[in-house]
């Protein structure tokens, strides 16, 4: 194939000299455009050379671009980052010799894909994970620029226009993927296992038991499965998140009555009256939000600090400025609410307060699917809001949601 490539590079008078592609090469990366040449003027008429209207380095992934011959005339700056090579001893070179790409069983993927010289139908490859000759792994996308059908219905090929990305993103959404599937694994055993177990037990030594044995028993399979429902919804919501498909439907909630509800549904669950304390700011202007996913917010974050946190669990709600605190701003009408979740336990470091809203982050006291804050970030920024967490002014962990008051829906 080299040799063909070169035999029509060499005979073809068309082909790029050197002097032809340097000159390309400054076309492409916005050197020579002519809409620069011509400020208000007319845009030039027949093919815009590229670099005339978005510069080749400017571009957020590798372009290559090659001729008719198979020569570089365009290495912006990325794909120079990526091979680690310097665009201007690239350019007029054989993109075979610059990109000698390979797939993972070592198949030089020119000879595969046979470019210059395969059919004449073929628009573009899709992308697909090759390597390099030191061995980086690259997505790598190719497109054909054709020239219009002949009478005899063939297409010429012009360009080349090969797209390189770097495959490190790829690999931490597999790494996440694998962890999130981890993490499901895990956490679905042991309430599945608890409910086999006991229907199994149930089923086959029904008479053996007591009423007050079965009614525990009962309880433990109906605890497990809120667990499990708990997990679904969850990566429900970690896929609308990501996805950008989480809805908000907006209605008029009253966020102090919202924070007793769920206070008192801690207290109906078993955790004592006194370690709660609820505080109430006046001022607070009326909040147009989505009262599921509020009550969502609030009972992740109380149990947090009841999980991870000790003492007083304190819950506040404040009116609030979306630009700023309220004491900043005094005689404006607050726009926003502000809630407060705050514990006495020993808080979090400010080291690790960045990674908190992560995917998979747990404190110390190890437990649950580590997606709780990662939610709640999510849902928060769904109501337009935003979310922190710093040391409460008597210790412990303080976090603090705003979200803006919002409208009644058209």
């Amino acid at each position: 194939m080299d040799k063909l490539i070169t035999s029509r590079a060499s005979s073809d008078p068309q082909a790029p000299q050197p002097a032809r592609a340097s000159r390309n090469r400054e076309t492409a990366n916005g050197h020579d455009s002519g809409i620069s040449r011509l400020p208000g003027g007319p845009l030039p008429e027949g093919p815009v050379p590229i670099g005339s209207l978005v510069f080749a380095d400017e571009l957020p992934d590798g372009v290559v671009v090659a001729d008719e011959a198979g020569r570089i005339v365009v290495f912006n700056r990325v794909a120079a980052r990526l091979t680690k090579q310097d665009p201007a001893e690239v350019i007029g070179k054989f993109v075979f010799d610059v990109l000698p790409l390979r797939d993972a069983d070592g198949n030089d993927w020119w000879v595969c894909a046979d470019p210059y010289h395969g059919l004449s139908t073929r628009t573009r490859h899709p992308e697909r994970s090759l390597y390099l000759s030191n061995g980086t792994e690259v997505l790598v996308s190719v497109g054909y620029v054709r020239t219009p059908r002949s009478p005899r219905g063939n297409r010429a090929l012009q360009k080349l226009v090969i797209s390189l990305r770097g495959a490190e993103q790829r690999e931490r959404l597999e790494r996440s993927r694998a962890e999130l599937v981890s993490t499901v694994a895990h956490e679905l055993r042991s309430p599945l296992t608890s409910v086999k177990g006991f229907t199994a037990t149930l089923l086959n030594k029904w008479g053996r038991f007591t009423d007050d044995q079965k009614r525990v028993m009962l309880e433990t399979v109906n605890a497990d499965a809120d667990r499990v429902t708990r997990l679904i919804t969850e990566l429900l919501d970690v896929s609308r998140l990501e996805s950008g498909r989480m809805e908000v439907h907006r209605q008029l909630v009253d966020l102090p009555d919202r924070a007793r509800k769920i206070i008192a549904g801690r207290v109906a669950a078993g955790d004592a009256e006194d370690r709660f304390r609820l505080e109430v700011r006046s001022g607070l202007p009326e909040t147009w939000l989505d009262a599921d996913k509020i009550d969502q917010i609030l009972s992740n974050l109380v149990e947090n600090a009841v999980r991870h946190g000790a003492g007083i669990v304190t819950v506040v709600v404040e009116p609030a400025h979306l630009g700023g605190d309220a004491a900043e701003t005094p005689l404006s009408e607050p726009d926003a609410a502000a809630v407060l979740v705050r514990d006495q336990g020993e808080g979090i470091s400010p080291d690790v307060a960045p990674r908190v809203f992560r995917q998979f982050w747990r404190g110390k006291r190890r437990g649950g699917t580590g997606l709780g804050l990662y939610i709640v970030k999510g849902l928060v920024e769904a109501h337009g809001g935003t979310i922190g967490v710093s040391r409460a002014p008597g210790g412990g962990a303080e976090f603090r949601f705003i979200v803006p008051a919002g409208a009644a829906a058209a």
